[in-house]
């Protein structure tokens, strides 16, 4: 039997999505359903002086906060209870929601005058000037403070990242469906348990009243974790009072203006280092724009500051982060959860670095990478599945770089690169929190897979079954997988941070060589037809040899981590100052590619998605709001903008993921943007914030003349 793992199977979603007959929500109806809208905010902060509802009720459900089943019950359940599904006096945030309409005539729903007035406040819009403080974390390794007296320079710096828009293809969608004395939702999402234990709280039912199925969902990105909490619990208010299913789908301007997005930061920099290139000394300090509520910001800014120290080895480190109160729309998960920031602020400082030395920024690079052996820092010890510098020679050597550097200079082309890495699974014990679980069923024509894990385009399906398929000797053909269902499958953990193969992977693994070892020399279907059902559940085990501090931020922070090096390629236009993406070289080392073709789409979506969020995606808040919330005027790269890549898949495989696999999907979003503004260094600016929009670049451009 050809082993499935390592080849570019089918996908086991594909021929559904192909034809057309996938069921996203907005495809399903329920007998009796109502259209739900939500009446929001239009300032960022104030108190709601009065409601007005100037138009003809009859049809109508109208909830507002006096229908939540108590003043205790009114908050989204996740990290803290800080936020409200519905304001009851007090606005932190434009487009915060107030009241939820339904009614069968979505143009009657949509055609409702609601108006609202408020005794507005002065907002806190500026992280830097915010008086209330989410989170602070500190990671300390060393005397920085007296190494950084050793140095032959001292280099400073500041560096800035702007929001990013996820722009999933499908936005936001829920329908709730009251049931005797419970409530199932279906919707389009990325962690089922999210929202089920958030209904239980809003709605005070215990765990069997709450059924949450996952509908096919058509990408995420983060901005489907703890989202979809917020819109289900809306649509659950409306379908609780009004006795009738309700389907709540955003549209475009409403996803944008009322959705998460990538944190905001700044990031500043003191590094000490010697004249051969050596670091000596590491002291970061970073701020994050969390927004009015906590939502995931902790976990953001927990992973941006363990990554921020960049794949480098120094001894002296102190790395400072706060992720504070802004009277913006919350902030929330994104591809990379915090890393792509601060790697962007490590690696464009490096460029800086090598050119206070007249150094070539490629050997910069090689001098401090960490190698096996070394220690991260929070003092964890590379393995040999550490791959920095392979990456890097890849990364050199593929894309030419000495010899285009070289031809390059002094034109208005440019080429920079970076390295980075990124940490396969939840933060230090955080799975150990997750406990995750996954069941794997025989069956009389193969196994069937019960997990929580989604499938919103990146192939989880597809990379379960084979990992599956080839533990237990079977067929992948013989393998099907439960669509996620709360009453059908346990809680696999979240479908984010890099751990849906790694991690869950891993124990759906162990789940097949148990009943491998168990049916013997039988087929699963011969076991069933011969000794009954079999069923195989696992929970996640730590290895042992990992050890991590919560309250002190030392020890192992990952199992495993991933390498890359990206290589980008640009020419600026002397006349507009746009800078056009030539190629990208991409180099990642993910331990064990499951399928290849999947590996390589990931790398080259999350790659656009950094080129966009490094030179197009330009999020314009204006009074506390986004005031560009259309795809017309929030511009993403099109095969027009998006660079040829060229992309090297390396495998070091890891002990702790399945066939040696670490996580692949966040990873790709970590290198283009440095790279990229590296690329611009070359040709002779000074960039040191994202987005670098022509306007940005001109204002670089005069500044240095």
């Amino acid at each position: 039997m050809t082993p499935a793992v390592g080849r570019s199977v089918s996908r086991k979603d594909g021929m559904a999505k192909t034809t057309g007959t996938a069921r996203y929500v907005d495809d399903l109806s329920f007998p009796g359903m109502l259209y739900g809208r939500t009446i929001r905010s239009t300032i960022p902060r104030g108190r709601v002086r009065s409601v007005e509802l100037d138009f003809d009720r009859e049809g109508f459900t109208i909830v507002d906060y006096r229908d939540i089943p108590g003043p205790r019950c009114n908050f989204v359940a996740l990290i803290e209870d800080d936020q409200p599904f519905l304001v009851a006096e007090e606005i932190n945030h434009y487009a915060e929601p107030i009241l939820l309409l339904a009614h069968a005539d979505r143009e009657r729903l949509m055609a409702a005058e609601v108006r609202v007035e408020y005794d507005a406040e002065e907002p806190v819009l500026d992280p830097e000037r915010s008086p209330t403080t989410f989170k602070t974390i500190r990671i300390n390794k060393g005397d920085v403070e007296a190494a950084m007296s050793t140095a032959d320079r001292v280099i400073e710096g500041t560096y800035r990242t702007g929001h990013q828009e996820h722009v999933y293809i499908e936005t936001n969608g829920v329908i709730a469906v009251p049931e005797a004395g419970g409530m199932t939702i279906h919707g389009s999402m990325q962690c089922p348990y999210y929202v089920h234990k958030a209904i239980k709280a809003l709605l005070q039912l215990s765990d069997e009243r709450v059924r949450v199925v996952q509908t096919e969902t058509g990408g995420g990105f983060g901005g489907k974790e703890e989202y979809p909490n917020i819109l289900a619990g809306h649509a659950a208010l409306l379908a609780r009072k009004a006795g009738r299913p309700v389907k709540m789908v955003y549209d475009r301007v409403e996803d944008m203006i009322a959705t998460t997005k990538r944190h905001p930061s700044i990031i500043r920099h003191r590094t000490g280092v010697m004249n051969d290139g050596h670091l000596v000394a590491m002291e970061i300090d970073v701020l994050m724009d969390g927004g009015a509520y906590v939502t995931l910001s902790p976990v953001v800014l927990s992973r941006g500051c363990i990554h921020a120290a960049g794949p480098y080895r120094c001894d002296n480190t102190r790395i400072q982060g706060r992720v504070v109160m802004t009277n913006t729309p919350p902030n929330g998960a994104f591809r990379g959860f915090g890393a792509p920031q601060t790697q962007f602020a490590t690696e464009v400082h490096m460029d800086r670095i090598a050119e206070a030395l007249g150094m070539d920024p490629a050997h910069l690079r090689e001098l401090n990478a960490l190698r096996p052996g070394d220690t991260s820092a929070t003092g964890q010890v590379m393995g040999e599945d550490c791959s920095a510098l392979e990456s890097l020679k890849a990364g050199v050597e593929r894309s030419d770089y000495h010899r285009k550097r070289a031809e390059y200079a002094g034109s208005n082309r440019g080429i920079g690169l970076s390295l980075f890495f990124h940490g396969s699974g939840f933060t230090g014990s955080g799975e150990i929190y997750l406990s995750s679980k996954a069941t794997l069923e025989a069956t009389e024509t193969g196994a069937r897979i019960r997990v929580a894990s989604v499938e919103m385009g990146q192939g989880t399906r597809t990379m379960h079954a084979q990992i599956v398929a080839d533990a237990l000797g079977i067929p992948y053909e013989a393998v099907e997988i439960v669509q996620p269902d709360t009453h059908q499958v346990p809680d696999s953990g979240p479908t984010v941070a890099s751990r849906t193969c790694m991690v869950v992977g891993r124990i759906l693994q162990r789940c097949a060589e148990e009943m491998r070892e168990r049916i013997g020399d039988m087929t699963p279907g011969e076991y069933v037809r011969e000794h009954g059902a079999l069923s195989i559940t696992k929970q996640f085990q730590k290895p042992e040899e990992i050890s991590w501090d919560d309250t002190e931020y030392t020890g192992d922070a990952y199992a495993a981590y991933g390498w890359g090096c990206d290589v980008a390629e640009v020419e600026l236009d002397p006349v507009t100052y746009e800078v056009k993406p030539l190629r990208m070289t991409i180099v990642h080392e993910i331990g064990k590619a499951i399928h290849p073709s999947m590996v390589v789409g990931q790398i080259e979506g999350g790659t656009a998605q950094g080129v966009g969020w490094a030179l197009n995606e330009n999020v314009v808040m204006k009074d506390g709001g986004m005031a560009n919330p259309t795809l017309t005027n929030y511009t993403i790269p099109t095969t027009l903008d998006t660079p040829r890549m060229d992309v090297i898949v390396l495998e070091n495989p890891s002990g702790y993921g399945p066939f040696g696999a670490k996580g692949v999907g966040e990873m790709p979003i970590d290198g283009p943007a440095p790279a990229l503004i590296n690329a611009i260094r070359h040709i002779g600016l000074d960039v040191r914030s994202i987005p670098a929009i022509p306007e940005a670049v001109m204002e670089v451009a005069c500044a240095s003349r």
